[in-house]
């Protein structure tokens, strides 16, 4: 039985308690969260252990693993803590905003072999890993053309928001939300080599841009193009979409499905004719033994206990594959240029109140 903590029970965090409570291999030990009656209540109603420091849930627990579901900005400084205590994480996108503090993680996950694994959670959509599997084939031929796009309604007024909507807590759209849809081109494409023309804007938000558009620049000569904008209230929650161009066809995945077309038939693929072919989401998802949200959200987390279970170091959406989104994003954040930039530093207030 994996013995397990987690920091952060908001929104995300509380979908995770569910989650990880409802797993046979898991003991969720306890969570620590800064709202005093969130934790009260939890305390009351589940028997959970709670803490609003958490150094001392830390501290006081024999833990095998911690869950970090915090605000951006306190997420290197507890994965480093939790390193201390040669602990195994999960941590919530984005995985830092800093690039050096994630480069830092990574080279102390290698040293001391530890799991590490982001909340990526579309590379556990079986339409995403089936444009992937179709991608990397060669079916499609040489690609040429990516296009990424992701739209939600997450600020549609002036007034108000949340810390995501801070640059100082959460970064705003570019790395609260772009970061996915840079994420599943990695994934089923593979990284891009610079961006170019970015533009972001603000919609509604004063200190944060609530629209990215820009130009991704493959290695190998493909272009793409990044269209993110989270203050599209036509959307009733997160659209992500990508599609790909190549010599022998195409394909464009959601979460709902994967439609292919080939110019000719292809020999990896034995199943798929010319022409178009759509195939679902419900096809593709094997079932969970426990369903919120999503397949998917149960899914990478019990991708993250097995490998756990095994200290299996390699596996999907591991910090170092995490962190070549952030450089993504740091490029974007930096108008294009390829150095990391380094965001505002984090004021303190939240994560002091939370760490003690």
């Amino acid at each position: 039985m994996i013995k397990m903590g987690i920091a952060g029970m908001g929104k995300m965090g509380l979908s995770h308690v569910a989650i990880v409570r409802a797993h046979p291999d898991v003991d969720l030990v306890a969570g620590c969260d800064k709202t005093e009656y969130l934790n009260d209540v939890l305390s009351q109603h589940t028997g959970l252990k709670c803490y609003t420091d958490y150094d001392q849930m830390l501290n006081e627990n024999e833990l095998d693993a911690v869950l970090i579901a915090t605000p951006s900005s306190a997420h290197a400084s507890m994965v480093k803590k939790a390193f201390d205590k040669n602990l195994h994480v999960f941590c919530e996108k984005p995985f830092v905003l800093n690039v050096a503090d994630g480069e830092e993680l990574v080279a102390i996950a290698e040293e001391k072999q530890l799991v590490t694994q982001v909340g990526y959670h579309y590379r556990f959509v079986g339409a995403f890993k089936e444009a992937a599997r179709i991608v990397q084939s060669g079916a499609l031929g040489r690609v040429h053309h990516v296009r990424a796009e992701a739209y939600g309604p997450v600020v549609l007024r002036p007034k108000g928001g949340t810390w995501r909507s801070q640059k100082s807590e959460g970064g705003g759209a570019l790395y609260d939300y772009a970061c996915h849809a840079i994420d599943a081109v990695n994934f089923i494409v593979g990284e891009a080599s610079s961006v170019s023309g970015v533009v972001q804007k603000p919609v509604f938000s004063r200190d944060v841009n609530d629209e990215i558009y820009c130009t991704l620049n493959f290695a190998d000569g493909a272009s793409g193009q990044l269209c993110v904008n989270w203050s599209d209230e036509s959307f009733r929650k997160m659209s992500t979409k990508i599609s790909v161009w190549g010599t022998n066809g195409r394909i464009t995945v959601d979460r709902q499905e994967c439609q292919i077309y080939l110019r000719e038939p292809h020999p990896s693929l034995p199943d798929t004719p010319s022409g178009w072919t759509v195939r679902y989401t419900t096809d593709l998802t094997n079932d969970v033994w426990y369903y919120l949200r999503g397949e998917e959200y149960s899914a990478q987390i019990d991708h993250f206990v097995k490998r756990v279970a095994a200290h299996q170091v390699e596996g999907q959406n591991t910090f170092k594959s995490a962190l070549a989104a952030d450089r993504i994003v740091a490029m974007i954040a930096n108008g294009g240029f390829e150095q990391p930039v380094t965001p505002p530093q984090s004021r303190r207030s939240w994560l002091q109140r939370l760490m003690g």
